[in-house]
């Protein structure tokens, strides 16, 4: 059965057959539409090029990614305090040498760095990093940048800005930092997270905080929060939170949670990214790389939901344990947007699961990924990954669909992946993104 669909032009409107897909095209068409349609990548580390040196790009920083310097600890014998030793280029050789020359780089982070080298046309199999260094140090960041986002199908790519990072606020004082492609975003694990250790910061820009958040705290908070907004215009509020989160509790965390932050995101109308489940330094020695993962109890995430209806959440679990219960609360909440198979479910099988089970709960209405970079180069591994893998996910709902009744349409296609990789966004932050 043939339906028919309207495209439009300026003022005048176009009827346009749209034609249901056979078993043998669906396949074909999933692939070219997710090939066609540039992606949103809503949560990553990368820095706008007038950030400076917050931005990471180049060989030396692929390697030296903590997920290659966890890997680099398992297959070497060299201690973590003789490598902290080393300089960058250094590091990168030991790692090259230790996890691409020595052993067979199959693991998914190695093979992405691979996947990197040879979208530039550079050689994965020798012993020394020369070409790739001369490659990398002979480009201009804006052109690169540009070539990058367009190898990985990306149009925008959303930051993690912390106005507590003493490296990174003096950056936006006083100074306008806007790039039509990069888009900042107000990160609180210092207030939310680690109040006790940071609240000198805040007192440092002014605003008449204490230790034990009493006082005019509260309200100064909010007044942080309200001149960052103005500052950075950010798409969203985030914080990362460890598996033993719980809301309410009687700490600092949810006074603040309940009487600044999600306030302030009402008032100004932005969502809060809630990122659930990690551990920190289970292993100190190994710094950024010592973080594990616990399962969290998302109980807390259930009372947020329901006890702020007018807040709007992004969530991402980091346990797999806890993946089906995030669909299940995304079901009773329509407040609540699942995103993303964050740091330790970012590995292709665990995607596979967890995307194939949030279609089947929830049909498009959740974002299947973001890339969480913190290299400029890593977006083009981490979404040729994805695309890959929805291909055949996509495929195979599309299949099951046509075996129980219905044929699909590249149209219906399109919306769908729209939806998924750009319109859910847009919609939960209230903006459309170029």
């Amino acid at each position: 059965m043939e339906t028919t669909s309207v495209k439009k032009f300026g003022g005048s409107s176009e009827a346009v057959k749209a034609i249901p897909l056979t078993r043998e095209e669906i396949p074909t068409a999933v692939e070219e539409i997710l090939t066609s349609t540039r992606f949103i990548d809503i949560h990553t580390h990368l820095y706008a090029p007038n950030l400076g040196k917050l931005g990471l790009w180049g060989i030396d920083e692929l390697l030296t990614y903590h997920y290659l310097e966890a890997e680099f600890f398992r297959s070497s014998e060299m201690k973590p305090e003789e490598y902290w030793n080393l300089s960058k280029t250094e590091q990168a050789d030991q790692i090259w040498r230790t996890l691409f020359v020595e052993n067979t780089p199959i693991s998914e982070s190695t093979r992405g760095v691979i996947g990197v080298l040879n979208a530039f046309g550079l050689p994965a199999d020798e012993p020394s990093l020369a070409k790739a260094r001369d490659f990398f140090k002979a480009q201009s960041i804006e052109p690169h940048l540009r070539k990058v986002m367009q190898m990985a199908g990306i149009s925008a790519l959303v930051m993690t800005n912390d106005p507590l990072d003493p490296e990174e606020a003096p950056l936006w004082l006083g100074n306008k930092h806007e790039h039509p492609q990069f888009h900042a975003v107000l990160r609180l694990d210092r207030i939310l997270r680690g109040w006790r250790t940071h609240w000198q910061e805040l007192a440092r820009q002014g605003f008449a905080v204490d230790e034990h958040a009493g006082g005019k705290s509260v309200a100064e908070v909010r007044r942080f929060l309200s001149e960052w907004c103005e500052r950075m215009r950010p798409l969203y509020m985030g914080v990362s939170l460890t598996d033993a989160f719980q809301y309410p509790d009687e700490n600092i965390c949810t006074k603040m949670l309940r009487d600044a932050v999600l306030p302030a995101c009402r008032e100004f109308k932005l969502p809060m990214s809630l990122m659930i489940g990690v551990r920190l330094q289970v292993n100190p020695a190994l710094r950024l790389a010592g973080d594990a993962v616990g399962r969290a109890d998302l109980r807390g995430l259930e009372n947020i939901c329901r006890s702020f209806p007018e807040n709007r959440f992004l969530v991402s679990v980091l346990s797999r344990e806890n993946q089906h219960e995030l669909c299940v609360y995304a079901r009773k909440f329509n407040n609540l947007m699942p995103f993303g198979c964050w740091w330790f479910v970012n590995n292709l099988s665990i995607v596979e699961e967890i995307t194939r089970e949030r279609i089947e709960m929830l049909g498009t209405s959740f974002i299947p990924q973001h890339s969480d970079a913190r290299v400029l180069e890593q977006i083009i591994y981490k979404w040729r990954n994805t695309r890959r893998l929805l291909a055949r996910i996509l495929a195979d709902s599309y299949k099951l669909l046509l075996e129980d009744g219905r044929a699909p349409t590249k149209q219906e296609i399109q919306r769908d992946v729209n939806r998924m990789f750009r319109g859910n966004f847009e919609n939960w932050i209230g903006r459309r993104l170029e």
